[in-house]
């Protein structure tokens, strides 16, 4: 039995769509890890450093990863007992079809001691980070927040 040609090409391209679809499906749950920083405060008064892991990325209605694991280390390089280094996180995730954000806020008061933190985020769509020195608070001064620019380490394409 022989195939006409138009069935043999479109057999062919099945074979090559089936062939393609686990390829991408993998694709849709590796993982992509960056390292960032070091980030500084202004004045050099705190330094961040750390890495980023983004796993499975969705672009079916708004591009986010399922998963976003954020590692690294928080400097006080302050001489002054009064002053602490913040690294402060805002994260923008998914909700519904919504993209609103949350902070997440590390501080450090330890001179010249290196502060390990690790947060894991799920539908997130982008990562920004802000590293300031200012006095010792339960949280991060308003100048801190909306003073400056923030620094992109993850945006979902």
């Amino acid at each position: 039995m022989s195939l006409s040609r138009p069935v043999a090409a479109l057999a062919l391209s099945a074979g090559v769509l089936l062939a393609i679809a686990p390829a991408a499906q993998a694709a849709a749950t590796t993982q992509a890890a960056t390292s960032w920083g070091p980030r500084y405060a202004p004045g050099k008064q705190a330094k961040a450093v750390g890495s980023l892991t983004a796993k499975g990325e969705d672009h079916a209605v708004l591009p986010t990863a399922d998963t976003v694991k954020v590692t690294g280390k928080l400097y006080d390089l302050a001489a002054s007992p009064k002053v602490c280094g913040w690294a402060v996180f805002r994260i923008t995730y998914r909700d519904g079809n919504q993209l609103p954000f949350k902070h997440r806020n590390i501080r450090d008061c330890t001179y010249r001691s290196a502060k390990r933190f690790s947060f894991t985020d799920r539908d997130v769509y982008q990562v920004e980070l802000k590293v300031c020195a200012e006095g010792k608070r339960a949280k991060p001064s308003l100048t801190c927040l909306y003073a400056g620019t923030w620094k992109t380490l993850y945006l979902s394409n």
